[in-house]
This record gives structure tokens, sequence and C-alpha cells, in this order.
């Protein structure tokens, strides 16, 4: 079973076989209105933990995504160059930026559960 967990910057990352998948919240999206470009990390890019990972850019307004874990991209979302929207519409789900090979495992626990992402969201109103 994959385990998902958040930033309070709201990325998530979920683990799957040994990687980690990443992209922005629901939360995240809303708040950026619909995206029109998202600047993919480069494939054997090395990320850390909080450190910027890509940008995502909406009608609104730019915002970077920051990796919640460190380590080395091995996969990046493609088709966000073609349709940014994707993450507008499935945020959590087609909608991922990129795959990674976590380095320091570790770090996983430090992140953010469901219920505690879900307070920090409610407490921000």
């Amino acid at each position: 079973m994959s385990e998902t967990k958040f930033t309070s910057d709201h990325e998530w990352a979920r683990k799957e076989n040994g990687t980690a998948v990443v992209g922005i919240t629901d939360y995240a999206q809303e708040q950026l209105g619909e995206l029109v470009f998202v600047e993919l990390p480069a494939v054997g890019a090395a990320v850390t933990q909080g450190g910027e990972a890509a940008v995502v850019e909406s009608v609104k307004a730019a915002g970077e995504v920051k990796s919640p874990l460190s380590g080395t991209v091995t996969e990046v979302n493609t088709a966000l160059v073609d349709d940014p929207g994707t993450v507008n519409r499935d945020a959590a789900g087609a909608g991922w930026i990129y795959k990674m090979q976590p380095s320091a495992p570790q770090e996983f626990d430090s992140l953010l559960d469901a219920d505690a992402y879900n307070a920090l969201v409610e407490s921000a109103g």
C-alpha cells in the first residue's frame, strides 16, 4: 500500500516501490488558480528537502515546488509541458510532477500525515 505525506508548503510525496512520487496538493492548485506552465526538474538532478525542485505558473502567480525529500529525480511528468492544467484537474493523481529516489528515506517520517495536513489547511481558513 502506498502512503502519502505532505509538507507545510503544500507538496505531497507518495511512496511507490522504493521511489517517491511528488506533486502539489489540491489546496495549492486551488490557491494558484489555472496553471499555464510547469517547469520540471531535470532527470538526474539532485534535490534537497525544502529546496526548490520545480516551478508552477498560473494566470495569477508563479510558485516554487519545494522537494519534500532529498534525493535524485528519476522521472518527470512530461505530459504537464503540453497540459499543465492536468495538475488542476487531478493534483494527487495524473498531475504528479516528478518521481525521485530518496537519499534519506527517514525524511519521509518528518512529513505531515493527512490528518495533520488537513488541520493545517483548515487553520489557514
